[in-house]
């Protein structure tokens, strides 16, 4: 069992999962930052200076953050479009790959020698 929880650790797939994660969590630092420093203050000056944080509702004793949710639908939004702009880049530079002519591969040594064989004999 020892051996085989070695084995998976070694695979290459837990290692990139492992960067991925990692990535993945500073990346979304990045878009927090995005979002609750430059997107949020941005769109409260639009909304008259309206900060989304201290939005609020009192229900009996309880406090209803409403500002917080709205701010966490834009904190998706942004990261949702940064995502698909990240993956159509990808797909056009894939698709650029695939509609590029492949290069013809050398001919072999024996399709060299074909070759002149059949050129001597035309020339015959």
């Amino acid at each position: 069992m020892i051996k085989e929880f070695r084995d998976f650790l070694n695979k290459g797939n837990v290692i990139d999962l492992a960067v991925a994660v990692i990535i993945g969590g500073a990346f979304g630092a990045i878009i927090n930052s995005l979002v609750n420093d430059i997107i949020m203050p941005l769109i409260g000056i639009l909304l008259g200076g309206l900060d989304f944080s201290l939005l609020t509702i009192t229900v009996g004793d309880a406090v209803v953050a409403y500002g917080l949710f709205l701010q966490a639908i834009v904190n998706f939004v942004v990261i949702a479009f940064v995502i698909f702009l990240v993956v159509r880049s990808y797909n056009r530079m894939r698709k650029e790959e695939e509609e590029a002519p492949a290069a013809l591969p050398a001919p072999s040594a024996e399709e060299v020698l074909l070759t002149e064989i059949r050129d001597l004999m035309k020339a015959k």
